[in-house]
């Protein structure tokens, strides 16, 4: 049975926008505003900045989905409609800061998309490592018919994976994607069966908690940079880091696993 995390009781009290609980060595994270497509407020940016930024040692790695039919339908609009704009550059940054303890925490982080991916959503999804979509989702920033423009991150890590012109095109046109289209564009790595996106999300998260943690840690902190990185930077940082995962102690014991043939080797895929 799942065990709720004690760490993160501040942000799963009772009418929390979000559902926390234990599988294992893995943390399940729901947004649960079902009866609003799971439409991100600021109570759901606190309640996700208190969960990544208390996370028990013994979490190896997480899970964010949406509970309900949706992932997220963005932005909770009922919230900005009389906001100036100085309180909007202070509330975007909020969304930085909570997304960026994602993004660079100290885990891994699965994204089970279904239903709604659209605004403030896909800038969550973005700020996880591997996103899984059901084939009934769909993605969409409806930000230039609205008036606005996006403010969780969008502008940097959504371009990274389906290209500025793509992503130009979906703000000034109102164009979406369906979780199909998605996965050769970079919206998602994997595609599965309406209602087996939360099994195959948690089955990767799993895994990666066999990973080194040092060997998770260095991919999620180093490997963006190095790739922004100068060349010439990025190849020295390469260096420091892949010394520093295999001067580790639980490297040392996980090659001499396989020099003695005691653990899998890698093997082509089904």
């Amino acid at each position: 049975m799942p065990v709720s995390q004690s760490s993160a009781a501040a942000a799963v009290a009772a009418g929390s926008p979000i559902v926390v609980e234990r599988r294992g060595d893995v943390l399940v994270v729901g947004l649960d505003r079902p009866a609003k497509r799971n439409a991100i407020n600021d109570e759901t940016i606190e309640a996700l900045d208190e969960t990544f930024s208390t996370l028990a040692p013994d979490v190896r790695s997480v899970v964010i989905h949406g509970i309900g039919p949706n992932f997220s339908a963005g932005l909770d609009l009922s919230e900005i409609s009389e906001r100036d704009v100085t309180e909007g550059v202070f509330h975007s940054r909020a969304w930085h800061r909570c997304f960026e303890k994602i993004e660079f925490g100290r885990v891994p982080v699965v994204a089970v998309l279904r239903g709604a991916v659209i605004g403030g959503g896909l800038e969550l999804a973005c700020a996880a490592h591997v996103r899984v979509a059901e084939k009934n989702a769909f993605y969409a920033l409806p930000e230039g018919q609205r008036g606005i423009f996006v403010g969780g991150g969008g502008s940097v890590r959504l371009p990274k994976l389906i290209g500025v012109a793509r992503m130009a095109d979906m703000m000034l046109t109102g164009r979406t994607y369906s979780a199909a289209e998605g996965v050769p564009l970079g919206f998602s790595q994997y595609l599965v069966e309406d209602g087996e996106g939360f099994a195959r999300g948690l089955e990767l998260a799993t895994k990666m908690c066999a990973n080194a943690p040092l060997t998770n840690f260095s991919v999620i902190q180093a490997l963006p940079r190095i790739a922004d990185a100068d060349p010439r930077v990025g190849y020295l940082m390469e260096s420091l880091v892949s010394a520093v995962a295999q001067g580790d102690r639980e490297a040392k014991s996980r090659v001499r696993d396989f020099l003695e043939k005691r653990a899998a080797k890698v093997s082509r895929p089904d």
